[in-house]
């Protein structure tokens, strides 16, 4: 149970950072939040196809390789 509560207060810490620097960059230099979003703008892309192909590639290894599945005749 206390993961469970360690959980949702990360997750709501988390937002409201996020939540906070989208509010903070509004006055910021111009060139300075250009340069910090597109840097977010492709950790979030990398992390998302890493995670996106993780996933997949666990798909692939849960097959079965005994030789007990279906085959053609």
């Amino acid at each position: 149970m206390q993961a469970n509560v360690r959980s949702r207060w990360m997750k709501s810490v988390m937002t409201m950072l996020v939540g906070g620097s989208a509010f903070q960059l509004s006055g910021c230099d111009p060139e300075v939040r250009s340069t910090l979003l597109d840097g977010l703008q492709s950790t979030t892309t990398s992390l998302s196809t890493a995670l996106i192909s993780a996933f997949f590639l666990g798909l692939e290894n849960d097959e079965d390789t005994t030789g007990g599945g279906l085959t053609t005749t």
